[in-house]
């Protein structure tokens, strides 16, 4: 009796959480809720989205921001929504698309990851993390074909090769490294092009946080559902950079100090015009 129960406790253990609900619970999995269907669904589904996320590498590690707010349709449905998570100690994610899945995806994470590192005694590796992630999007995709995708960011610091690395994904679950930078959502084209010329190589963590600034604030003068720095709420984007050391969260004291110094070097730019 003894050996039958190791022989069943043995063949159900798994390093993967995921997996782990898949056979057990995977009611509780956040793609594997239906949709309503039939005549009663007249309109499209109106939920938040969250936009937008730059990230970057640096002399030494990663660096991820995104700005503060989420849209429904025309409506702005949330001024305080964080769209950057800390992963573990060595990696963070950032998330864009239908709000609710990607945090509900973000904890699956988080937890996928704790998991793995309890039952193994070791970190999962960075590309391990990366290839992870990327199954979990690939099983929200039948929900991503009725128009709620979630296509998140990956950053984290590889402690083999001493190097932050920087991953992107598309619904699908294909996962692409990037190198340099790359942004996701709604007003990623314009930030993008803000990055393409203020990043360079090696710059320091304070110089990649103020291109991340100037990045997210080009993004929110041409896109309505990214928000700016917010002085008068002193509401700022969330930043997580990683090295060596682990993450770390950027306190509001420097993102504030950051945001009006663009604010500043805008405000003189347009007076010398």
């Amino acid at each position: 009796m003894q050996e039958s129960t190791a022989n069943k406790v043995a063949a159900y253990a798994t390093s993967s959480f995921t997996e782990h609900l898949q056979r057990e619970r995977p009611e509780l999995l956040p793609f594997t809720r239906a949709l309503p269907t039939g005549a009663a669904v007249t309109a499209p589904l109106q939920v938040p989205h969250a936009t937008t996320i730059v990230a970057m590498g640096y002399a030494g590690g990663v660096l991820m921001a995104g700005d503060r707010r989420a849209t429904m349709g025309n409506v702005i449905a949330s001024r305080h929504i964080e769209k950057v998570f800390p992963a573990d100690r060595f990696s963070v994610l950032g998330i864009a698309g239908t709000a609710g899945i990607a945090i509900d995806l973000t904890r699956l994470f988080q937890v996928e990851l704790e998991h793995y590192e309890k039952i193994e005694g070791t970190l999962l590796s960075l590309e391990g993390k990366a290839n992870r992630l990327g199954a979990m999007i690939r099983g929200n995709l039948p929900l991503a074909m009725q128009g709620l995708a979630v296509v998140p960011l990956f950053a984290g610091f590889d402690t083999g090769a001493n190097a932050g690395r920087l991953f992107s994904y598309d619904v699908t679950g294909g996962r692409y490294e990037e190198h340099e930078h790359h942004t996701v959502g709604s007003g990623s084209v314009f930030a993008r092009g803000a990055l393409k010329k203020l990043w360079r190589p090696n710059l320091t963590a304070a110089e990649a946080l103020a291109v991340a600034v100037e990045a997210l604030y080009d993004a929110a003068d041409d896109d309505s559902a990214t928000g700016g720095p917010d002085t008068v709420r002193q509401l700022w984007p969330v930043v997580y950079t990683v090295d060596s050391t682990g993450t770390r969260r950027v306190p509001d004291e420097e993102l504030g100090a950051a945001a009006r110094a663009v604010i500043e070097a805008r405000t003189i730019a347009g007076r010398e015009a």
